[in-house]
């Protein structure tokens, strides 16, 4: 579980959702809801059974509330709803059962409390406090500290436009310049480059965890994972060519539940057609990176990618940045692609092909062979508003009272605005 925002909820998820059979339950639900400081549309009418249908297309809410009042076999349909739950969804069950056996078997089986119909409005509202301490209280081994984590998604709008060189030198930059435990998640499994990019063979670790799920904990990780440095490991893959990819995603969700358990950071290269297959996999992603060059088919996906971000993943911060730019030759003036998207390029990253081929010919990642390029500097300041402007803000956001999470101690707004009215003085 990311390290708490709000009342100890998860910010990349919604904080609640409930399906219940009748309307006396909705009834004595909704004004408690409403108490909480949640929006009452998510207590939905239907059981159990609703709930799996649903979930099994949306992302899970942080607290779920069921009803098994028209469940013939509750344990079964229990075990059916934890196979499209997310990992750390608190789930209270509402029955009319007052049975111990029953109550004892759903608690084994992972509900975190059961409440008897007729509800009471004293009741439900005990049991959603209840469930709130499990994100407020620390996890074992973790003292009295609480890990920070952010999760960073870099997607090209089109192939070739340099997502990966960016991907592997934000991961590069934030263990070796910030000093932070960081995850490299390369998720094209078949043509990935970010091995290559650090002169390193990908292994088998994400391909054996794409066959078994099941496995994967804090051992595989540890086991699977290339390290490229002190503080970056990366997980990979080159598949061969003929083996199609045959998953539903999950173990791409579950590994980046174990990242955030293990890492301070992740960065995942995720190809744009995962955002059709898998869109489950932005369901923690903090910020996503939209890696573009300015040209008109390049300016048509930016588009349709912000529109599907603000649909499927409006909790992560979209940024847009525009890479190999040469003003004198670009098929489409900055300004004219920051109207067709209707919003700002919030970072320019000039074109440089001999910093890029003596990155290749080195064996290492673009910022590190090219330190004093331009294009490196550009990257640099990425990464910067992405762990904060300075090291002071870095350790007052990590370090502080309240342990807030990275994104807490910042305004991108404002941020943004700065950064605007920045160029828009340069230009003149």
């Amino acid at each position: 579980m990311n390290a708490p925002w709000k009342n100890g909820l998860p910010g990349n998820r919604d904080p609640f959702a409930a399906f219940i059979c009748d309307d006396t339950a909705l009834d004595v639900l909704r004004p408690v809801v409403i108490e909480m400081g949640w929006q009452p549309e998510k207590c939905n009418k239907g059981g159990l059974r609703n709930a799996i249908q649903s979930l099994s297309v949306s992302a899970s809410p942080a607290i779920l509330v069921v009803d098994l009042s028209e469940s013939g076999d509750p344990l079964n349909d229990i075990n059916a709803l934890a196979e499209v739950c997310e990992p750390g969804t608190v789930v209270i069950a509402i029955g009319q059962v007052n049975d111990v056996r029953l109550y004892r078997d759903l608690l084994a089986s992972g509900i975190h409390d059961y409440l008897l119909k007729p509800l009471s409005a004293q009741q439900v509202h005990d049991a959603l406090n209840n469930a709130l301490t499990v994100f407020t209280a620390p996890r074992a081994g973790e003292g009295d500290g609480v890990r920070r984590h952010l999760s960073t998604a870099v997607v090209g709008t089109r192939g070739g436009v340099g997502a990966s060189t960016l991907a592997t030198s934000l991961a590069w930059l934030f263990s070796d310049e910030h000093k932070a435990p960081t995850a490299l998640l390369d998720l094209d499994v078949h043509f990935g480059t970010g091995a290559l990019a650090l002169d390193l063979e990908p292994g088998r670790g994400l391909t054996d965890a794409i066959d078994n799920p099941s496995r994967i904990d804090g051992l595989f990780i540890e086991r699977a994972m290339i390290r490229a440095n002190d503080n970056l490991s990366i997980l990979s893959a080159e598949a061969p060519i003929n083996q199609p990819l045959m998953t539903d995603g999950s173990a791409f969700v579950q590994l980046e539940e174990e990242f955030r358990q293990a890492f301070e950071m992740t960065v995942i290269d995720m190809p744009r057609n995962m955002l059709i297959n898998f869109p489950q996999l932005l369901g923690d992603v903090n910020l996503v990176l939209v890696t573009c060059e300015l040209t008109l088919a390049s300016a048509r996906d930016a588009i349709r990618i912000l529109s599907w971000l603000k649909t499927n993943a409006a909790h992560a911060h979209p940024m847009i940045v525009a890479n190999k730019v040469q003003p004198a030759v670009a098929e489409i003036s900055k300004a004219d692609f920051e109207a067709s998207i209707e919003r700002k390029i919030d970072f320019v990253i000039p074109y440089d092909i001999k910093a890029a081929s003596n990155a290749a010919k080195l064996g290492q990642v673009f910022v590190d062979a090219n330190r004093s390029s331009k294009a490196s500097a550009a990257m640099r300041s990425i990464a910067e508003r992405i762990v904060g402007a300075s090291e002071d803000d870095l350790e007052s956001v990590a370090g502080g009272p309240e342990k807030k999470s990275l994104l807490g101690g910042f305004d991108f707004k404002s941020l943004l605005a700065k950064k605007d009215k920045s160029e828009a003085e340069a230009a003149e």
